[in-house]
C-alpha cells in the first residue's frame, strides 16, 4: 500500500480551512454534508468519470499502435489508455474549481475495488497539489461517518491493480471473441466472461429439458381415522416391504435409474387400481411411531446474492431492480453498503438486533449469546459487513414506512426482518413419522406412511422465515408441508376410507429464474454477486434469454453462440476456469500476484495454460453451418438463420458443393420455447412449411402466379414477379461514357412484388385465390366525404383502419375492410377522436427530477411501448426491464447514457449537397479534428504518489495532445456501478 495521501503540499494562495469530500452518487451529497458542516465541500462524481473508450474512436495516430486494437497497450505491460466520459468532463471542471479552494481532499467512494478504482481516477485526473485522504463509509449515518474519519488511509494499489486487471480482462475476452461470433452466428452478438457463461447455464439447463422424457407412476392415498375420530391422510410408501416408486427415482430418459430398479414397486395403473379393490374392507394398524425433536437455526444476515435470490422469491424483484433499490436505500443511510461478500455483524449490529429482538418478542426468543456467522463464499472479498438496517440501533419498519417508496419499504422490511432473526433463538419442534399396515384380500401386505412437524417454540420463525426455490417435482414438494398427526401408539388399529389411486408423471428440470441463477452463479464462485443483476439485463437484453413468467428461457441463437464456445474455446466458458479467475483476481487485490504477470499468461499464455491470443489466431476453419444446426428428429434438423430460427428437411444434395437444393423449409415461432419444440411440433410445422409458397392460382388481372407463404412477421400472399424477358433487355435505352462509348446495358430494377398479410381468421393451409385476391387489392377506397377527400379501409400494424388525408380511425373488426359502406365510414368520421394530440395519455410513472437539468422525468407509452423522457432526450425502457421496476437511479442512468451517445445520425437519401459545400465541410472537420487531439490521462508519479507509466505510454500521451478522446464505451454516466459489469 502506498502512502499518496501522506504528501504534505498545500495549494498556492490563501488557505481556506475547508476540505472537498468527493462521493460517488449524488443522493450522499446532502446526507453526509448535513453531517460533516460548513467545513466540508460535499461533491459528487456521478460515478465513473474514466474508461475505456472504443478502439474506433482512439486519436488516428494511435489506431494503428498496439493500443489501437483494445485500447489497451498489450507489449507495454497491459497499460489501459483511459480517457474522460464526454458528460463528465463539467464535472471534472467543476470538481478542479473546487479543489483550488480548499485545503484538503478526501475520497469518499466506496470502499470495494471499484470503489477504489473511482478514487484513483479521480486521483489520476484532478492532479491535487493539497493533501490527499482516503475514506469509506459502510452506512450513511453520522456514526458510521465518524469512525470513517477515525479510519483514513491512503489508496490501496492492489485494490486498484485488481480492478484495472478484471477491466482490461473483459475487454480482451469480449473484444477478441466477439468477432468470431460476428463471422459464425450473427451480426450485433457479444461474448463476455461472465454472461457467456451464464448464457451456457441457461442453455445446459434447457438442454436437459429438450432431452427430458416423462414417466408416468400411480401411487394411493387415503383418510385414515383413530378411535378419537381423529383423521389424517397417508400415501401407500411400500408393497410387499418394496418400497414404491416415486418421481425421484426416475431419470430423465423416462426409465427408472440403475439404482432404483431392483428396490421399488413402479405401480402402473392396473396394479394400483387392483390394489384400491384389494383393500376394501381391510384393517389397519399402526406398526410404528418414531418421534425426533426439531430444530432449526436462523438464516445468516443478507449478502449481495442471498438478497437478490430472497427479494426475488418474496418481493417478485429482478436482481436489477433488487440492486436499484438497495442503492437509494444505503445512500440515503437505510442501509449498510449492498455489495458484500461478507454475513458478518458488527458488535454495534448485533447489539442493536438482539435489542429489537428483546423488545418486540420477548428475551425467551434471543439466545444467551450472539451469535456469530462465517462465509461459505469461497471468493469472499473485502471485509465489509452483511447488509443490514443502518445505525447503532435499528428503525422499525414501521418507523420509516412514511418516508420510504413501496419498493424501498419492502425491501428494508426484508433487511430488517433477516437481520433481527439472525440474532434470535432457534425454533424448536417435535416431528413424528408414522406407517400403517394392512393386509390385501390377496393377501399382500401395504404399508402406508404420513409425516409431520409440530412447532412448539416459534423462537426466529416470529420475525422471519426464508423463502424457498420451486421444487422439481411438485408431488414430493407436498410431501415436505407441515402437518399435525394425531396421538397414536404402535398397534392402534384405524379405519381407512376414499382410498384412490392416483397418477403422476415425472416433471423435467426446472428453468432458472433469476434467483436460482444467481444462487448457481455464487455456488459456482462464477463472477461477482455486485455484477449479477448487470450480466443477467446484460443476456437479456442480447436476446441470448427471455424471460417468460419469472423463468429465463435461451434463444436459439444462445444454443449456437454457445455451441461454437464450447467447442472451440472450451477454457473459456468452463465453469471451474471462470471461478479460478475470480479466485487469480482476489490474489491480485491482496498483492499476492502481480497484474502485468497474470494478463500475459491470459493472452499470450505460459509454462501452466495456454493464452487467449495463440487460440484465436490458430483457431482454424470453424463450420458455420454446423455450429448453426441442431438436430431435432431424424432428418428434421433447426437452423438459425439471419432473420431468425427454421426447420429444414428433404431436398437433393449438389454433388459438387454438398449444399442440399429445394429443401423443405418452415419458420419457427418467436414464441415457441426450445423445449416445445418436440418432434410432434416440429412436424406440425413442417406440413405448415409446405404450404409455405403454396401456389393459388392466377390473378386474372396480369396473368401473375400467387403464392401463400410464411414469413418473419407470419403468413402472407404475395404475387410472382416475372423475371425481364431477352425482349425487354434489349429494348434497355443505351448510355454512353464521355468519351463515347457505349455503357454495357443495365438489368432493369424489378418490380416489387405486392405483399398482404393474411388476416387473423385465415390461415396459411385454407387461403383461397379469392382471398388472397381480395387481401392484395387494399387499400379498398370507401367513397369521399362532402369535400372530395378519398376515404380508404386499410389493414395495417396495429389492426385494421379508416384513412382520411392525414386521419386515420381505428375499425372493430377485420372483416369492415370489405364491408364498411362510405355512410358508416362518415358516421365513424363525424365521432370526436379518442387518441391523438388532443387525447394524451396520462404518463405510466412519474419519477422525480434529473438532477443534471432539474427537469420531471416520467414513464410514457409510446408507440413502440413504454420510453422515459425528461421533455427533451427519450429512450426506450430496454426489454429485460419492466415499468414497474423503473428507479429514478435507473432512468438518470438511461437519460444520461442517451445524452452522451449524442443524436442518432440520419441515413443520406436526400438531395446531394454541391462540391463546394462538401469541400467547406470538410475543411471543418479537418480543422475540428486538428484542434480535437486528444491524450491519454496515464497513472504517470505526481505529489499525489500515483503510479508510474511507461516510456511508451508517455509518448503516445505526447503525441495526442491535452485532452482526453471521445468515447462511446466511456459515456456511460451512472451513480451506481454498471460501467464495471458492461464487458461481462
Amino acid at each position: 500500500m502506498d502512502t499518496r495521501s501522506d504528501v504534505p503540499t498545500q495549494g498556492k494562495g490563501k488557505t481556506t480551512g475547508k476540505s472537498l469530500l468527493i462521493v460517488e452518487s449524488p443522493s450522499k451529497v446532502k446526507t453526509i454534508g448535513g453531517y460533516l458542516g460548513d467545513a466540508y465541500v460535499v461533491e459528487s462524481s456521478m460515478g465513473h468519470i474514466r474508461d475505456l473508450p472504443q478502439p474506433s474512436e482512439l486519436p488516428a495516430e494511435l489506431k494503428k499502435t498496439p493500443v489501437g486494437k483494445l485500447a489497451v497497450d498489450i507489449d507495454q505491460g497491459f497499460e489501459p489508455y483511459y480517457v474522460v466520459n464526454p458528460d463528465k468532463k463539467k464535472k471534472v471542471t467543476e470538481l478542479k474549481r473546487l479543489l483550488k479552494e480548499c485545503d484538503a481532499l478526501y475520497l469518499a467512494t466506496d470502499a470495494d475495488r471499484e470503489g477504489e478504482a473511482i478514487a484513483w481516477h479521480l486521483l489520476e485526473v484532478l492532479k491535487p497539489k493539497v493533501p490527499v485522504h482516503r475514506v469509506t463509509f459502510p452506512e450513511i449515518t453520522k456514526e458510521a461517518v465518524e469512525r470513517g474519519f477515525e479510519n483514513v488511509r491512503s489508496i490501496d494499489d492492489s485494490l486498484v491493480d485488481a480492478q484495472e486487471t478484471r477491466r482490461v480482462l473483459d475487454r480482451i475476452y469480449g473484444y477478441e471473441l466477439s468477432p468470431v461470433l460476428w463471422r459464425k452466428v450473427s451480426q450485433g452478438l457479444s461474448a463476455g466472461r461472465v454472461q457467456s457463461v451464464a448464457t451456457r447455464l441457461v442453455v445446459e439447463r434447457e438442454r436437459e429439458r429438450m432431452k427430458f422424457r416423462s414417466a408416468q407412476y400411480w401411487d394411493l392415498a387415503g383418510i385414515f381415522e383413530t378411535k378419537a375420530s381423529e383423521s389424517f391422510k397417508a400415501k401407500l410408501s411400500a408393497l410387499d416391504g418394496m418400497r414404491v416408486a416415486s418421481g425421484k427415482d426416475f431419470a430423465d430418459s423416462g426409465e427408472l435409474k440403475q439404482s432404483a430398479r431392483a428396490k421399488v414397486a413402479h405401480l402402473d395403473e392396473e396394479t394400483a387400481r387392483g390394489l384400491v379393490s384389494a383393500l376394501e374392507g381391510s384393517e389397519f394398524s399402526v406398526s410404528s411411531v418414531e418421534t425426533k425433536p426439531y430444530t432449526r437455526r436462523p438464516a445468516a444476515p443478507f449478502t449481495t446474492s442471498t438478497l437478490q435470490q430472497e427479494s426475488a422469491r418474496k418481493l417478485r424483484f429482478s436482481s436489477r431492480s433488487t440492486m436499484q433499490v438497495a442503492q437509494r436505500l444505503y445512500e440515503n443511510g437505510y442501509i449498510t453498503y449492498m455489495r458484500t461478500d461478507s454475513v458478518a455483524l458488527s458488535d454495534q449490529a448485533v447489539n442493536a438486533a438482539r435489542a429489537q429482538a428483546t423488545e418486540l418478542y420477548g428475551a425467551d426468543h434471543v439466545p444467551s449469546k450472539p451469535r456469530l456467522y462465517a462465509s461459505k463464499s469461497k471468493n469472499a472479498q473485502e471485509a465489509h459487513e452483511a447488509i443490514r438496517p443502518a445505525g447503532d440501533s435499528f428503525r422499525t419498519p414501521a418507523a420509516v414506512k412514511s418516508r420510504l417508496s413501496s419498493d424501498e419499504f419492502r425491501l428494508y422490511e426484508l433487511i430488517w426482518k433477516r437481520t433481527v432473526a439472525s440474532q434470535m433463538a432457534d425454533a424448536k419442534g417435535q416431528t413424528a413419522s408414522i406407517k400403517l399396515e394392512a393386509q390385501t384380500n390377496d393377501s399382500r401386505t401395504a404399508e402406508f406412511s404420513a409425516s409431520g412437524t409440530v412447532i412448539t417454540f416459534r423462537g426466529f420463525m416470529a420475525a422471519y422465515e426464508e423463502g424457498k426455490d420451486a421444487a422439481r417435482d411438485a408431488e414430493d414438494a407436498k410431501d415436505g408441508d407441515d402437518k399435525r398427526l394425531p396421538n397414536m401408539a404402535e398397534g392402534d388399529r384405524l379405519t381407512g376410507r376414499d382410498i384412490e389411486a392416483n397418477a403422476h408423471e415425472t416433471s423435467p428440470p426446472p428453468r432458472y429464474t433469476e434467483a436460482s441463477l444467481v444462487k448457481a452463479m455464487d455456488d459456482l464462485g462464477i463472477g461477482r454477486p455486485s455484477t449479477y443483476a448487470a450480466v443477467i439485463s446484460t443476456i437479456m437484453d442480447r436476446g441470448y434469454v427471455n424471460n417468460r413468467s419469472g423463468s429465463l428461457v435461451p434463444s436459439w441463437t444462445a444454443f449456437s453462440v454457445v455451441r461454437l464456445l464450447e467447442e472451440h474455446f472450451s477454457r473459456y466458458v468452463d465453469y471451474e476456469f471462470t471461478a479460478e479467475m475470480e479466485e487469480d483476481l482476489d490474489r491480485i487485490a491482496r498483492g499476492e500476484e502481480q497484474r502485468t504477470d497474470w494478463l500475459t499468461g491470459f493472452y499470450f499464455g505460459n509454462a501452466s495454460r495456454n493464452g487467449l491470443k495463440p487460440i484465436v489466431e490458430n483457431l482454424g476453419e470453424i463450420d458455420a453451418r454446423a455450429v448453426n444446426s441442431i438436430e431435432i428428429t431424424d432428418g428434421v434438423t433447426l437452423r438459425v438463420g439471419r432473420y431468425g430460427p427454421y426447420l429444414e428437411t428433404g431436398g437433393t444434395v449438389d454433388e459438387d458443393t454438398g449444399e442440399i437444393k429445394d429443401p423443405i423449409r418452415a419458420n419457427v415461432p418467436s414464441d415457441l420455447a426450445p423445449d416445445e419444440l418436440t418432434a410432434e411440433k416440429a412436424a406440425e410445422l413442417i406440413e405448415q412449411g409446405k404450404a409455405d409458397g403454396r401456389e393459388l392460382g392466377t390473378n386474372p388481372e396480369n396473368g401473375r402466379t400467387i403464392l401463400a407463404k410464411d414469413g418473419r412477421f407470419g403468413p402472407y400472399v404475395t404475387e410472382v414477379v416475372p423475371e425481364p424477358t431477352e425482349e425487354e433487355l434489349a429494348n434497355q435505352p443505351v448510355e454512353y461514357y464521355k468519351n463515347g462509348k457505349p455503357k454495357p446495358p443495365k438489368k432493369p430494377k424489378k418490380e416489387k412484388p405486392r405483399t398482404a398479410s393474411l388476416l387473423k381468421s385465415m390461415s396459411l393451409q385454407t387461403v383461397t385465390l379469392e382471398d388472397a385476391l381480395k387481401l392484395l387489392s387494399l387499400p379498398r377506397v370507401v367513397g369521399t366525404d362532402d369535400e372530395g377527400t378519398e376515404i380508404t379501409a386499410q389493414n395495417g400494424r396495429y389492426g385494421p383502419y379508416l384513412k382520411k388525408g392525414t386521419d386515420s380511425r381505428s375499425l372493430s373488426s377485420e372483416e369492415q375492410i370489405f364491408s364498411i359502406t362510405v355512410d358508416e365510414a362518415l358516421a365513424i368520421y363525424a365521432q370526436p377522436k379518442q387518441r391523438g394530440r388532443a387525447a394524451a395519455k396520462p404518463p405510466l410513472a412519474e419519477l422525480g427530477k434529473d438532477p443534471s437539468n432539474d427537469k420531471p422525468i416520467v414513464i410514457k407509452d409510446g408507440r413502440f411501448g413504454p420510453y422515459v423522457t425528461d421533455g427533451e432526450t427519450n429512450v426506450t425502457v430496454p426489454r429485460s426491464e419492466t415499468v414497474e421496476s423503473m428507479t429514478h437511479t435507473r432512468a438518470v442512468e438511461l437519460l444520461a447514457d442517451k445524452r452522451a451517445k449524442g443524436p442518432v445520425k440520419k441515413k443520406s437519401g436526400t438531395a446531394k449537397k454541391s462540391g463546394t459545400t462538401k469541400k467547406t465541410a470538410t475543411k471543418k472537420t479537418a480543422a475540428k479534428k486538428t484542434a480535437a487531439k486528444k491524450t491519454s490521462t496515464t497513472k504517470s508519479s505526481s505529489a499525489s504518489g500515483t503510479k508510474k507509466t511507461s516510456a511508451a505510454k508517455s509518448t503516445a500521451t505526447k503525441s495526442s495532445g491535452t485532452k482526453s478522446v471521445t468515447s462511446k464505451s466511456a459515456s456511460k454516466s451512472t451513480a451506481s456501478k454498471s460501467t464495471a459489469s458492461k464487458d461481462h
